[in-house]
């Protein structure tokens, strides 16, 4: 797939283009002027061709199957009036999502407004053998009542898992992930109704128990590859979440390779947004997570985090999750998973301040509440002094 990922953003510095006497108008004119460059992957022999014909002295350079160009609004616009709906004109087009929060969503009856804070799902996983916290909530009752006190603390969804994904992890069967999760569901339904539920599931039987049992979104790590899943998803109109992961969580660290770890993992998930949409599931029921930790090293986990906003040319929520994994340990010097509160806080703030992440799911909600509350703020931040006011 052709992408065209920005390497630079401008700042639009609105105000002060007004104090120097620009009109609105002319402060639109010059924000649509306003260049930036941006990489452009995946092209052939052809594309590149009329890629370069295309941009003219916007080309900046390139080779294989990559090129650098400079672009403004206003000459995307251009591009794509001319290149419509081809490969490269919806690859430039996009750029210009890059800005922009996605569209409000509705999720189990809650209609969430995207852009104005970071929003948290908390993790309930109800397994003996997770990474971090398998085997803490024993029965049910406990997974309920650890669900309720993570709506207390702040958590806007809960995601309730019965099978461990950590690296290595077994698979477990089909009936013994059903009796772990069902219950829970069922109980938080019954004693929190308006609480928005997730089921963390790879397979199509458990999901449609869990959505029936009360379960308004399917976060499936395994990318929606499953038709069985689709077909779930398409009949019973909930929401999903297609998450990037290499191979199984048995093999997924086994030596993860890449050639361009951004756009590998844009492709595989515009891929699993296109399965859901060709079995009549519309785009703005969909979120995409890029699977930190899952069929990654340490160093693919740090250049995701620092490339998140790239996601954003899906033009759907993101979903992120770092809670406690393993590469903030190796940062910390080896601190065992309950030891990384502090490291994965200070990756959510960071991703928030950014603007690039929509929702992050998370073990500690409270705190997660603390630091999103500092990332969100610095984002919104507009008050600099008489010389930037509006």
């Amino acid at each position: 797939m052709i992408w065209a990922r920005p390497l630079c953003r401008a700042d639009s510095a609105t105000a002060l283009w007004t104090r120097s006497g620009l009109t609105p108008e002319g402060v639109g004119l010059v924000r649509s002027g306003l260049e930036s460059h941006a990489l452009v992957t995946g092209l052939n022999e052809d594309s590149r061709e009329l890629l370069a014909e295309l941009v003219g002295a916007a080309w900046a350079g390139g080779s294989g199957d990559a090129a650098v160009i400079r672009y403004s609004r206003l000459s995307v616009e251009n591009w794509f009036s001319r290149l419509g709906l081809s490969e490269l004109g919806v690859a430039l087009s996009r750029l210009l999502l890059i800005e922009h929060p996605p569209a409000r969503t509705t999720v189990g009856g809650h209609r969430l407004e995207w852009g104005q804070r970071t929003r948290i799902m908390g993790i309930i996983n109800v397994t003996p053998d997770s990474f971090s916290d398998g085997g803490t909530l024993a029965d049910a009752a406990a997974a309920i009542a650890h669900g309720l006190s993570l709506l207390e603390a702040g958590a806007d969804v809960l995601d309730i898992g019965g099978e461990s994904t950590r690296p290595g992890a077994a698979p477990v069967s089909e009936d013994e992930e059903l009796r772990r999760v069902i219950p829970v569901i069922e109980g938080l339904r019954a004693k929190k109704s308006e609480a928005l539920l997730s089921i963390d599931t790879r397979k199509p039987a458990v999901a449609l128990a869990a959505v029936k049992a009360g379960a308004h979104l399917v976060n499936d790590v395994s990318g929606l590859r499953d038709e069985a899943m689709l077909d779930v998803i398409s009949s019973s109109g909930v929401c999903a979440c297609a998450m990037h992961m290499l191979g199984t969580p048995e093999t997924m660290q086994q030596a993860p390779l890449y050639e361009d770890v951004g756009a590998e993992i844009l492709d595989a998930l515009e891929r699993a947004l296109r399965r859901a949409e060709s079995r009549g599931i519309a785009r703005d029921r969909l979120w995409v997570d890029p699977g930190i930790g899952f069929g990654k090293m340490a160093g693919h986990n740090l250049f995701l985090l620092r490339r998140a906003g790239d996601l954003r040319l899906l033009g759907v929520p993101v979903l992120i999750g770092v809670s406690r994994k393993a590469f903030l340990g190796t940062l910390l010097g080896d601190k065992p998973p309950t030891e990384r509160v502090g490291a994965s806080a200070a990756a959510v703030a960071a991703l928030a301040a950014e603007g690039v992440v929509d929702v992050v799911r998370v073990h500690d909600v409270a705190q997660t509440r603390d630091a999103l509350a500092v990332g969100d703020a610095i984002r919104l931040a507009r008050d600099g002094g008489a010389r930037f006011a509006t």
